[in-house]
C-alpha cells in the first residue's frame, strides 16, 4: 500500500500540532514575503550512508554544487565510515536518524538516548571530530518513518536535540520509479519546502537519478538549496520579531 497521496494531508495536520519541530518554512515565507523572495528549499536524505548509493548521490550533488542534509543511521556509519567522512568532507550537513532505524516511540527513554549518543559517537569517529564537539553540533534528529509521540518530542527537547520532519515526501522508498517520484516532488514543492528522499537500502537504488532530475528542474525554476541549519536560523530569526 502506498501513502504518497495521504502524506501531504498528514503534514498539514501535524505541523500546527507540533510547532517545535522543523517541518518546513512554507507558511512562514508565504506570510513574510508575500510578494516573493529567495526560493529556498532543503533537500534531505535518510537511512544512509550506503556504500554504493550514497557515493552515486554525492557525485550528483557535486556536479550541481548543491549541499544537502543527511540523517544517518549509526550502524551504517560504523559499517561505512569512509562514506560518512565523504559526506562531511564535501560540506553536507549531518543529522541523526537513530542507530538502527527502530521506531523511537517503541524505545525506552534510556534506549533512545543511547541510540542517539551511539550515532553521534560513530559520526564523530568517522569524521575525525572531537566527540564533545560532535554532540554539540549534531543535534538535528529525524525519527525513523517519521513516527513520534509527544513523549518522544519532550525527551528530544529535554536532551537539547532539534526534531526535523518534512513537507514533501514522495515515498521513494517503495520504488515507484524515478519519473513518478520526480513528478510527486515537482507537484508539491514550493518556497520553504523540506524534501525527504532516501539513500539507504530502501529506495537508495534510484536516489542519484531522482536527485539529478529534481535538482536540474528546480535550478531552472530559480530555486536555491540550503541546509536544514539555515531553515532553523530563519525560523529562529522570525520568532525574534
Amino acid at each position: 500500500m502506498q501513502f504518497a497521496l495521504v502524506l501531504p494531508l498528514l503534514y498539514r495536520m501535524l505541523q500546527p500540532l507540533f510547532p517545535d519541530c522543523l517541518w518546513s518554512l512554507e507558511q512562514e515565507l508565504r506570510h513574510d514575503q508575500p510578494g516573493g523572495g529567495p526560493k529556498q528549499v532543503a533537500l534531505t536524505f535518510d537511512d544512509g550512508p550506503h556504500p554504493q548509493y550514497t557515493p552515486e548521490l554525492l557525485s550528483v550533488l557535486r556536479h550541481y554544487d548543491v549541499k544537502a542534509s543527511f540523517f544517518c543511521l549509526g550502524a551504517c556509519v560504523e559499517y561505512f565510515p569512509e562514506v560518512c567522512r565523504a559526506l562531511y568532507d564535501q560540506g553536507h550537513w549531518i543529522g541523526l536518524h537513530g542507530y538502527d532505524h527502530r521506531g523511537f516511540h517503541r524505545l525506552s527513554a534510556e534506549t533512545l538516548k543511547e541510540s542517539l549518543e551511539k550515532t553521534q559517537t560513530a559520526i564523530a569517529r568517522a569524521c575525525g571530530l572531537d566527540p564533545i564537539d560532535a554532540k554539540t553540533q549534531m543535534r538535528d534528529v529525524r525519527p525513523p518513518n517519521g513516527l513520534f509521540t509527544p513523549a518522544t518530542l519532550s525527551l528530544l527537547h529535554q536532551w537539547d536535540y532539534r526534531p526535523v520532519m518534512w513537507s514533501v515526501v514522495p515515498e521513494d522508498w517503495v520504488r515507484p520509479g524515478v519519473t513518478v517520484v520526480v513528478h510527486r516532488v515537482m507537484q508539491q514543492v514550493q518556497r520553504g519546502s523540506l524534501i525527504v528522499l532516501h539513500d539507504g537500502y530502501w529506495g537508495g537504488q534510484d536516489v542519484a537519478g531522482i536527485a539529478d532530475q529534481i535538482i536540474s528542474l528546480l535550478l531552472k525554476q530559480g530555486y536555491e538549496f540550503v541546509l536544514v541549519e539555515e531553515f532553523w536560523r530563519l525560523k529562529k530569526s522570525r520568532f525574534r520579531h
